[in-house]
C-alpha cells in the first residue's frame, strides 16, 4: 500500500551499537515489553485471519523475527491496533514500532521514523472478468477507467501520479470497501500492492483478474519499513535487527513462505 510510491527512501538511521539493543537497555513504552502496532482489520498475505499475534502472514512473521533479534521472547511482545492514518500522524505513539505496509517516503519522515526496509513492493491493477479494462496492457489504456484505492496509501497515489485517469479516482477507507465498489460496478478497477492483488483476485473476488503491475516510479522500488515515533531511540536498533534479518536470509525465507506463491504479473507500460 502506501504514500508516495516510487519515492527514493531517505538515508537510513545509523545502526545502534549491539550492546544497547537488548531488552534491558531499550526504552520501550513498557519496560521489558515490545509493543507492536498494526491496523484493524489487516489482510492476507500480510496477516492471516486479522490476527497479528499468530505469527502467520508476512508482516506478523517479520514482526516476531525483529522482536527475537532484539531479544524479546514471543510472550514479551504485545500488539495494539492503530488506524492507518493515525499511525503516521505526528505526536506520541501507542506502539514501539508498527508494521502495516507503510511505504518509506521523505514526506512521511517529517512526522515519523522508519526502520531499514524489509520489503520491496510493486503496485498492481485488478478488476473482474468482463470489465472493459480487463485486457489493458498499457497505462495509457487505463486513462479512461474509473479507478479506486484506499485512502492515504501509495496505491491511491500511484493512480494519481502514474495512471492519471481522466476521471477523479474514488477513495475508500478500507480495501473491503474498495472491493465491494468493484463488485458492484461502481469502479472499473482498483490499485493495490501486488501480493494483496494476488490474494484478492484468487480468494476474495469472483472472476478477479490482475490487469498488470505498475512500473516503479523513476525506476526506484517502493519499500516497506517499520514505523517508529519521530526521533525514537529505538530506530537504530530496529534497523539493525532488520539489516541482520536481511543479511542472514531470514527476510528472503519469510518472503518465500508467505509471498512468493502469489506468482507474477505482466508490467504495464
Amino acid at each position: 500500500m502506501l504514500l508516495a510510491a516510487g519515492c527514493a527512501p531517505a538515508e537510513q538511521p545509523a545502526p545502534a551499537a549491539s550492546g544497547a539493543c537488548d531488552p534491558a537497555g531499550l526504552p520501550t513504552l513498557t519496560a521489558g515489553t515490545l509493543t507492536i502496532g498494526t491496523d484493524q482489520p489487516v489482510y492476507p498475505p500480510w496477516y492471516l485471519d486479522d490476527d497479528p499475534t499468530s505469527g502467520r502472514g508476512f508482516e506478523s512473521a517479520v514482526a516476531y523475527a525483529i522482536a527475537d533479534r532484539l531479544g524479546y521472547a514471543r510472550e514479551a511482545v504485545t500488539w495494539v491496533r492503530v488506524p492507518f492514518n493515525a499511525a503516521i500522524a505526528p505526536g506520541p505513539k501507542t506502539y514501539d514500532l508498527n508494521l502495516t505496509e507503510f511505504s518509506i517516503s521523505d514526506e512521511r519522515r517529517q512526522a515519523v521514523d522508519f526502520s531499514s526496509p524489509y520489503y520491496d513492493v510493486a503496485q498492481a491493477v485488478i478488476t473482474v472478468e468482463g470489465n472493459a479494462f480487463a485486457g489493458a496492457t498499457t497505462i495509457a489504456e487505463l486513462k479512461g477507467a474509473r479507478l479506486g484505492g484506499q485512502v492515504g496509501t501509495t496505491s491511491y497515489q500511484a493512480i494519481v501520479d502514474q495512471i492519471a485517469p481522466t476521471t477523479a479516482p474514488a477513495v475508500y477507507n478500507t480495501n473491503d470497501d474498495a472491493k465491494l465498489a468493484l463488485q458492484n460496478g461502481q469502479v472499473d478497477a482498483l490499485v493495490v500492492d501486488l501480493p494483496t492483488a494476488f490474494f484478492i483476485t484468487s480468494a476474495e473476488l469472483d472472476g478477479g483478474v490482475i490487469v498488470g503491475q505498475l512500473p516503479a516510479g523513476d525506476g526506484v522500488p517502493e519499500q516497506f519499513g517499520a514505523v517508529l515515533d519521530k526521533d525514537s531511540p529505538l530506530t537504530g536498533c530496529v534497523s539493525e535487527a532488520v539489516d541482520a534479518l536481511r543479511a542472514d536470509g531470514t527476510l528472503d525465507a519469510l518472503e518465500q513462505e508467505w509471498l512468493a506463491s502469489a506468482g507474477a504479473a505482466p508490467e504495464l507500460r
